[in-house]
């Protein structure tokens, strides 16, 4: 059974985006959400710590998904945090380079 206060961070550029995703969250029980506008301020918001999901899009302005993944998985404090990629991009290498860089999974 899954903690329902584990606290989730919602990264998208695209505030409607942010909020569906924020909404299927709260349907299912977890009501511990935050939400972030692009990687640099994820990454800031992260960094004070707590969090124990992130759900990333791909395209964002500053700092995208993917380099937002690759800054998480190389800082040993949030190296474990499993990280869902979800975009609109379904371009094979897309969906490779996020395996790569150790995206916990990836939705299209």
């Amino acid at each position: 059974m899954a903690d329902k206060e584990l606290k989730f961070l919602v990264v998208d550029d695209f505030s409607t985006m942010r909020r569906i995703v924020r909404n299927l969250l709260k349907e299912l029980g977890f009501n511990n959400v935050e939400e972030a506008e692009d990687g640099v301020d994820a990454l800031n918001k992260l960094q004070a710590g707590g969090y124990g999901f992130v759900i990333s899009d791909w395209n964002m302005p500053n700092m995208d998904g993917l380099e937002l993944l690759k800054t998480i998985r190389a800082d040993g404090a949030m190296s474990a945090l499993p990280v869902l990629m979800v975009t609109a991009e379904a371009k094979k290498e897309n969906i490779i380079a996020a395996a790569q860089a150790g995206a916990s999974g990836y939705v299209v």
